[in-house]
């Protein structure tokens, strides 16, 4: 059976719970899940005890990931 979303390019800028879930959700029906993380800092998710770091592994599944500063010109020149 085909993925529903094969061919879709989703960018996650979420860092709470419910955005990478759903972002997670996206990819498991095959839509190409790009998260763009903080170079200060992954998540808020990855900052807190234990059991949310699990979750954030959980979360981040058949993503790829890319660290970038938007702030910056040269970070800017990349996205």
């Amino acid at each position: 059976m085909e993925s529903p979303l094969r061919g879709v390019t989703v960018i996650e800028f979420c860092n709470v719970a419910a955005g990478p879930f759903c972002g997670m959700l996206l990819a498991d029906m095959g839509a190409d899940v790009i998260k763009v993380e903080n170079p200060n800092g992954g998540s808020m998710a990855t900052d807190h005890q234990r059991f949310q770091r699990k979750l954030c592994f959980t979360f981040n599944r058949n993503k790829r990931s890319v660290t970038l500063n938007l702030k910056s010109e040269a970070d800017l020149d990349h996205a």
